[in-house]
């Protein structure tokens, strides 16, 4: 669609949010477009990781005020539930994405576009690129797509709770500095350096960067008896797995692996 563009760099695909004009808000059909994307390259095993970036000078304002904003306000619940259902889905699916995805962030991320960048694996950002869940001055939660969920993980539950509260904007550097963005690099090399951190994550098994998600997510909410239950469980699994031979292969030989990508050679 005219206002994300999907391209492709070997085995990484570059998701690119194109709407500079508007700071690269979202309408619902670029909602649509981008859950369905990220499902469908979920699902790709020629994609071994993604890079979600934007046009011009901001990474993405949010929803769109008069497109989005304006337009709920004339719905009745229903309608509402079903919008809100589709931004959660699209966080969803950022998160379930069987290949690692790294953001790629040129300037400000407010918002729903906050809440996607938090939804990736890695950030990468410039020093201009300030970022806010700005929900609660438009008079709704904090606590939206996600948000109260996924940030405490990145910055801890007290630094969550003062950002989501007052909803003020975080700069760069603090961002940085609280672990929420991995690198912070000059606006011109934003895009470069994601791409290499993609580049290196599609070097690996993406079976075991897919596991790597998995336990990431599934192992949150345990202790530690269940958490080894699991990894026990997975790395097992994977030893049966062309990835684990040819990464001993690799190993003895001194080489670096060149670890299989289709689903076939996953399970040699």
């Amino acid at each position: 669609m005219d206002e994300v563009r999907i391209t492709r760099e070997g085995p990484v695909a570059l998701v690119t949010l194109d709407r500079p004009e508007r700071r690269n808000a979202l309408t619902f059909d670029s909602y649509r477009f981008l859950r369905d994307t990220f499902n469908e390259l979920s699902q790709d095993r020629s994609v071994r990781a993604v890079v979600l970036g934007a046009a011009g000078e901001a990474f993405c304002s949010g929803g769109d005020v008069r497109d989005i904003i304006g337009a709920t306000l004339e719905q009745d619940e229903a309608a509402r539930r079903e919008f809100t259902d589709l931004t959660c889905d699209l966080i969803q699916s950022i998160r379930d994405c069987q290949a690692p995805v790294v953001a790629a962030l040129p300037g400000l991320a407010c918002g729903a576009g906050a809440v996607m960048a938090l939804a990736c694996d890695l950030r990468v950002a410039c020093p201009d690129a300030r970022i806010a869940f700005l929900f609660q001055k438009v008079g709704l939660s904090g606590a939206d797509m996600g948000a109260a969920q996924l940030l405490p993980r990145a910055v801890g539950l007290s630094r969550a709770s003062e950002i989501l509260l007052l909803a003020d904007w975080v700069s760069a550097e603090d961002a940085y500095s609280w672990g929420l963005y991995h690198r912070l690099v000059p606006r011109e090399d934003v895009r470069t350096t994601a791409l290499a951190l993609a580049e290196r994550l599609a070097g690996f098994s993406r079976d075991a960067l897919a596991e790597t998600k998995r336990c990431l997510e599934a192992e949150h909410p345990l202790d530690l008896t269940a958490a080894l239950e699991i990894e026990s469980e997975t790395q097992a699994r994977l030893m049966g797995r062309g990835p684990y031979r040819e990464g001993f292969t690799a190993f003895t030989e001194k080489r670096e692996p060149d670890f299989p990508g289709s689903e076939e050679d996953a399970r040699a």
